[in-house]
């Protein structure tokens, strides 16, 4: 009887094939969130899976919102003021998971590896005379996580060449070592390296560090197109958080906002109204059903507010 099971014609013994591990994706949206001015840059959809799978907890969040900015602003239209629109929209996102963010001027020298070789430099901060365009270059800062964000590296094309998207540092680089959860002191430097390049960034002496504020006519005339473009790649991202292979290390990152979001909206659909803003579909006092932007999702009341705040 041992064997006979062996011996039974048409039966045959196949070794089963191991599944291949699923790479979490982020979802595309069913209507691209509206940004102000587009960039010709070109998001990094494997970046994109390899930090969603494999990013600590403590950085996945800095690392990957950038570049999956980067993929959705290509779809505008022509560019402007791009380094300005990026650092104020990704400020927002940013804020929406209670993140503090400024956005920071820099002069920006990029010189061959050996150094010698001076192939960009810009050391102009100022606004055109109608105060629409802006001459020179700015990044965001993370006072708290002591990171920068430049996801506009890539309009220079001695960068671009590259191809590894926004770039994003640590400030302990710099000459000058900020204290914890301030920014860099001005005329502090960081020097990156980016491929066979070196990026020289120089933080800008006030007052000149000022003049990319919430009073600025540029900044405040675009202020609510950036803060919804921000609340919708916060948005999505949260989409991207919520994959099965994905949520148990969003769940540890140190931002207890972003983690009562993940709370508040579990498994809620989404969808996306006629102004192309992402909404999710939470029940109300009632238990129907209604759209929520992300910044309208209630959350207890000692959750730490967005920011900026209003």
């Amino acid at each position: 009887m041992g064997n006979e099971g062996k011996n039974q014609k048409g039966r045959k013994h196949r070794t089963p094939q191991k599944r291949a591990a699923r790479r979490p994706s982020v979802p595309k949206p069913r209507a691209a969130p509206q940004f102000p001015s587009a960039l010709p840059l070109k998001g990094n959809l494997e970046m994109q899976a390899t930090l969603l799978e494999k990013a600590p907890p403590e950085q996945l969040v800095e690392l990957l919102m950038p570049h999956l900015w980067a993929s959705i602003a290509e779809e505008s239209g022509a560019p402007s003021n791009i380094c300005v629109d990026a650092a104020l929209t990704l400020r927002h996102a940013f804020g929406q998971y209670g993140i503090r963010s400024v956005i920071q001027p820099v002069d920006l020298i990029i010189r061959d590896q050996r150094g010698n070789e001076e192939v960009y430099r810009t050391s102009e901060q100022s606004w055109s005379a109608d105060g629409t365009v802006f001459h020179g270059h700015c990044l965001l800062a993370l006072p708290d996580s002591q990171r920068i964000v430049d996801a506009t590296v890539e309009q220079f094309e001695q960068v671009a060449a590259v191809g590894a998207g926004p770039l994003i540092g640590k400030t302990a680089a710099a000459d000058i070592e900020a204290p914890p959860g301030q920014l860099l002191p001005e005329r502090s430097t960081l020097v990156l390296q980016r491929g066979q390049l070196l990026l020289r960034y120089t933080v800008v002496e006030e007052p000149l560090a000022s003049i990319i504020n919430d009073q600025q006519p540029y900044v405040r005339s675009h202020a609510a197109e950036h803060h919804r473009a921000g609340v919708n790649l916060a948005s999505l991202m949260l989409l991207a958080l919520r994959d099965p292979e994905v949520i148990g290390r969003a769940r540890q990152t140190p931002y207890p906002r972003l983690r009562a979001l993940l709370r508040a909206v579990a498994g809620a659909d989404h969808d996306v109204d006629s102004e192309r803003n992402f909404r999710f579909l939470l029940p109300d006092a009632t238990g129907q059903k209604r759209g929520l932007r992300l910044d309208e999702v209630p959350l207890p009341p000692t959750t730490p507010q967005a920011y900026p705040r209003g």
